[in-house]
């Protein structure tokens, strides 16, 4: 059974609710996540669709990755 989460919500509140998104997010290339204090700033208004825009990482990319992983990331 996959796990959906809205592709509205901010990386801190996946990572909050989700523990393993953060290593989802590193795999895909978001390796800001890991430092100290990214998360709790940057982390509270970032969300999936932001990041890979900011990134360069293809959201088909993103939305398989998740899928792998168990994850149906739902556009909201």
């Amino acid at each position: 059974m996959l796990i959906e989460i809205k592709n509205t919500m901010t990386i801190y509140d996946l990572v909050i609710a989700h523990p393993e998104v953060k290593d989802i997010m590193v795999e895909l290339g978001f390796r800001e996540i890991i430092k100290p204090g990214m998360l709790q700033s940057v982390g509270r208004f970032m969300t999936i669709e932001k990041g890979s825009k900011l990134y360069n990482i293809d959201m088909k990319l993103i939305e398989k990755i998740f899928f792998d992983h168990g994850y149906l990331i739902i556009n909201k």
